[in-house]
């Protein structure tokens, strides 16, 4: 068994290793890697905005189809980080969560509780052999009724919480770091600034300038509650600002 410290515990999901460690779940965080796209998310005081990359790997793909921006409810969205057809998949066990609560109690499910569900899904994901761990993690962006805007994060493994700012994917570490240094400074950021943030962080960690093309980028405010998709224009406004702020 010359297989290092992981030897034969990762061949099944639900066995432990001495250790205590689950690897089937460790390495479904290395698959939300496999996307190499970054996401970045900023909770301000009158909203909350997420940025992700957007690559086309091949010219003759319909770019407009391309996104990992997804609506579950008219005022909840989410951004997808990892394998996008796990991702796909997520989204529509989350819209289906949505309508199924609303049906059943009548009015919309709050952001919490759709990214308790989910995680709650996730974990059970863990626990049986004929499934999975989904490869990919879920942000979520709202504006609550009762507490404001709010970002939610959950992964794999089924954990879940709410954030000021939080990213995922790729280089992560790196983005966290930068959004902790920015909060740690103060914290009552406006909607545009947080924007501008979220850009700043992801342009800084990949050491990249970004064209319009190459940004997602959506958000709620408390004049507009619903989730909303920046077009290109609305991002070269932000990116010009930025420029000249530079």
């Amino acid at each position: 068994m010359s297989r290092g410290s992981s030897a034969g515990f990762d061949r099944h999901i639900t066995i432990f290793s001495p250790e205590g460690r689950l690897y089937q779940v460790e390495y479904a965080f290395k698959a939300i890697n496999q996307g190499g796209l970054t996401s970045v998310a900023v909770k301000a005081k009158d909203g909350a905005v997420v940025v992700t990359q957007k690559k086309v790997p091949d010219k003759l793909l319909d770019a407009t189809t391309v996104t990992h921006l997804f609506q579950l409810t008219e005022n909840i969205g989410c951004v997808m980080t990892g394998m996008i057809a796990d991702s796909r998949s997520q989204v529509q066990r989350a819209r289906y969560e949505a309508a199924n609560w609303k049906y059943k109690y009548g009015y919309d499910i709050p952001v919490d509780m759709l990214c308790k569900r989910m995680a709650d899904i996730s974990q059970v994901y863990t626990q049986s052999a004929e499934m999975r761990p989904l490869g990919c993690s879920m942000i979520l962006i709202a504006m609550d009724d009762e507490n404001g805007p709010a970002v939610y994060k959950m992964d794999p493994a089924g954990y879940y919480c709410g954030y000021k700012a939080t990213s995922a994917g790729v280089k992560q570490l790196e983005a966290n770091s930068f959004l902790e240094k920015k909060i740690k400074k103060r914290q009552d950021y406006e909607l545009n600034e947080a924007v501008e943030m979220a850009v700043t962080c992801l342009s800084t960690i990949l050491s990249a300038d970004f064209k319009p093309t190459e940004l997602e980028i959506a958000i709620v405010t408390k004049e507009n509650p619903k989730f909303h998709i920046l077009t290109e224009k609305e991002i070269d406004v932000h990116l010009v600002r930025l420029a000249e702020k530079d």
